[in-house]
């Protein structure tokens, strides 16, 4: 079957900035693909050239079954694409937003009229259709957005940064219309600085910096890119207590965790020391203890071991 993305060494270059640095990408037709990374690392400036609306500097691919740099315009006729800002006219009704789309996308009076209805009841806003997108909630312009890219049944989804500035219930409904999607046979491709997000998807790609620093499934992220253990540290001014737990030997790494601290530590048995260390500061301590690495444990630590190896680099060395 072939692959709806695959792309190799996928370059964008800024002059002398290098905002995405040889990637090499597959996703397999009919997954949800997460592409993690925090803001600025290239994920938004990858899925513009994915998506034909920014040329690439350099590389080689194919979008959908179609040439990434000769056939850039095929490319958004056969894909949806949703992009972070929800690509709404908020001067505009829900179903006047509708209409425009489905012109953009060229269906016929027939099939307008029956895809408005698919895309008002699947956002819920049979109710809201003559209402100002402007006067919508995040969660509601969220879902009418995702309804106008999935107009013209794109088997090919880009989502980019879809759940950003949307509250955690809008962002949980609007994943379960992503699965929804994805089991009518949608391949999805989604970028998110969300760690959590990455749990929902069935492949990841970590990106920091324009470089792909892991990929694979999350839970082989955090068993094969966590070698070392996490330790969850529960006590009272974490924040302060941060500088504390890094002077203990065998800690790696210490970063604020919720309420808490995650520790890398070169063992199990480092729990010990560390609780002793904090009491010994006049700490209240309530847990010391090895959990499961999370995405994001496991994301900073690639983070923090791409920074110790460019650091050690000759300067101006990549």
């Amino acid at each position: 079957m072939t692959a709806a993305v695959q792309v190799q060494h996928l370059e964008r270059r800024f002059g002398e900035f290098v905002a995405v640095d040889r990637i090499d990408l597959e996703v397999a037709t009919g997954e949800i693909f997460g592409f993690l990374g925090p803001n600025g690392a290239g994920k938004s400036t990858t899925i513009r050239m994915l998506c034909g609306l920014l040329a690439p500097t350099g590389g080689t691919g194919t979008v959908a079954g179609l040439d990434l740099r000769r056939e850039p315009e095929a490319i958004k006729r056969r894909i949806g694409y949703m992009s972070q800002r929800f690509s709404l006219y908020e001067d505009l009704l829900v179903e006047e937003n509708i209409d425009f789309y489905a012109g953009i996308y060229g269906l016929s009076r027939t099939q307008r009229a029956a895809r408005k209805e698919w895309v008002l009841a699947m956002a819920g806003l049979q109710e809201h259709r003559r209402a100002l997108a402007a006067t919508l909630s995040g969660g509601w312009k969220q879902r009418l957005a995702l309804g106008c890219a999935i107009l013209h049944e794109p088997p090919l989804l880009f989502l980019d940064e879809p759940t950003s500035g949307v509250d955690p219930i809008s962002r949980r409904r609007f994943w379960e219309l992503i699965y929804a999607l994805a089991g009518r046979g949608v391949t999805v491709f989604v970028t998110t600085h969300y760690m959590d997000e990455a749990e929902y998807c069935d492949r990841v790609a970590l990106i920091y910096r324009g470089r792909i620093v892991a990929r694979g499934s999350p839970a082989a992220l955090k068993t094969e890119h966590m070698p070392e253990t996490v330790l969850e540290i529960l006590c009272a001014r974490a924040p302060e207590a941060m500088g504390e737990v890094e002077r203990v030997a065998g800690v790696r790494e210490v970063a604020l965790f919720g309420r808490g601290l995650h520790a890398v530590v070169a063992g199990p048995d480092v729990a010990v020391g560390v609780r002793r260390h904090l009491e010994g500061r006049g700490y209240a301590v309530a847990q010391v203890e090895p959990i499961v690495p999370s995405l994001e444990d496991v994301f900073v630590s690639l983070i923090e071991a791409t920074d110790r190896a460019a650091a050690a680099l000759p300067e101006g060395g990549r």
